[in-house]
């Protein structure tokens, strides 16, 4: 047995299989989204729990403001235009450096079999790690109240895992491809109805243990206020296309409180 099938439950997710691989790239090819159920073995959750649970007190909580698009304001635009709207974001953030060196997120983030997998179903010929010590695997806490609003990815996939879920709210909501960014198509009417809640949404309900991989560069999304006093905890993956790619300075300090 591989480290990581001691982790992942590779009979119901056989992800080093061709087939396998090719039927996970055709869904998220075709619904911007993946969801893999029970991705986690119960005992590897249940580990995964108790170590967020040790790592907390180091986490950093930040409440930022920022417009969905994830950019600066526009002067030339009124300050009221949805490119201009602020939305409130807060959470907590422990970083791969607070991450046990034994973790089986560390395990299964550095193993080349889950690489391969990640690689075959996002469509890139390989993935790397960052070249900093904060970026790669992060864990994120969300208390009662707290939320992640409504925005566009600047990334072309994200990778979470869920660890952990509410007594209510924390739902991902989200719609596909209300934009087209490569073509410099914001969709400003479209991306307000969303934020206005004129417009309708998809939900994905997760359990704890699930794999998501998501296209959200041009598909808006967010994470609703959470409910009640337990604690939303999530693990985010992050690899590059490219090797030797660092956040930079600014975000770091931003997103962690320090550079490294």
């Amino acid at each position: 047995m591989s480290d990581v099938n001691r982790y992942i439950d590779m009979d119901a997710h056989a992800i080093n299989s061709a087939e396998y691989q090719d039927a996970c790239k055709a869904q998220l090819d075709i619904n911007g989204v993946l969801q893999l159920d029970g991705f986690l073995r119960p005992e590897t959750l249940t580990q995964l729990i108790a170590e967020a649970d040790d790592a907390h007190d180091g986490a950093y909580y930040t409440v930022a403001k920022h417009n969905v698009y994830l950019t600066k304001p526009n002067n030339g635009l009124p300050q009221d235009h949805i490119f201009n709207r602020q939305l409130s974001t807060s959470k907590g953030c422990i970083c791969t450096d607070q991450v046990p060196e034994h973790s089986p997120l560390m395990t299964i983030y550095n193993s080349t079999e889950f690489q391969a997998f990640i690689a075959a179903v996002v469509g890139e010929d390989a993935l790397y790690p960052y070249a900093d010590p904060l970026s790669s695997v992060n864990v994120h806490y969300a208390n009662d109240g707290q939320e992640l609003n409504w925005h566009f990815d600047n990334s072309k996939f994200a990778i979470t895992l869920l660890l952990q879920s509410p007594k209510a709210g924390g739902d991902f909501e989200y719609v596909k491809d209300l934009r087209d960014a490569d073509a410099g198509d914001m969709n400003y009417d479209g991306v307000s109805a969303v934020v206005e809640g004129r417009s309708r949404v998809e939900r994905l309900h997760m359990d704890p243990g699930t794999l998501v991989l998501f296209r959200g560069r041009n598909s808006i999304h967010r994470v609703t206020p959470i409910v009640g006093d337990t604690q939303r905890i999530l693990v985010v993956l992050a690899y590059n296309s490219e090797p030797n790619i660092a956040l930079s300075e600014t975000a770091r300090q931003t997103f962690y409180g320090r550079l490294g």
